[in-house]
């Protein structure tokens, strides 16, 4: 009949993809809370210098009365990425030294004064820390600088990220 549409059945389900869901909570699971949006960005992996990034990160949302966004990459990509080149493929490699590294921050007495969260992520170091930057409005990502000769030949994480971001980069040395 032309203008009368037959209903659905009743035991017709509606086809839903599940990721759907888990993607909305991921991208309102912190931008609600006001703490966290146009927070301080600082990447961490446990190294010295990640260490003074992450003390300078804490003071400056600590100053600003923001929150902070402490990102451990996880899966490191070749060294030809380094170079600038791209990976043919990412390297998926479990790494339990986020579970590690959350475990101390939380058991940190230095962390109890400014809210936190640690947010694991895999793929370029780079790219994820603006990603993360972005996903949060952070007002800045903390970094330290890379000491040593890979990081002279192939540059240094803080050098490409100061490039290429759209945010301010604090390098602390």
């Amino acid at each position: 009949m032309a203008g009368h549409e037959l209903p659905e059945p009743a035991d017709r389900k509606q086809v839903v993809d599940p990721l759907d869901d888990l993607r909305a909570v991921e991208q309102t699971r912190h931008s609600c809370d006001p703490a966290f949006q146009h927070g301080v960005v600082v990447g961490f992996d446990g190294s010295t210098s990640s260490e003074r990034a992450l003390s300078y990160a804490i003071g400056m949302a600590v100053r600003s009365g923001s929150g902070l966004i402490i990102v451990h990459v996880a899966n490191r990509l070749p060294t030809t990425v380094w170079a600038g080149c791209e990976p043919p493929v990412f390297v998926d490699v479990p790494d339990h030294r986020t579970e590690v590294l959350g475990l101390e921050l939380a058991c940190a007495d230095y962390l109890a004064e400014v809210p936190w969260i640690l947010v694991e992520r895999g793929g370029d170091i780079c790219h994820e820390l603006e990603e993360v930057g972005q996903e949060y409005s952070a007002d800045a990502i903390v970094v330290g600088s890379t000491h040593g000769i890979v990081g002279r030949i192939f540059g240094s994480v803080a050098g490409r990220l100061a490039r290429r971001a759209q945010r301010p980069v604090i390098v602390i040395p």
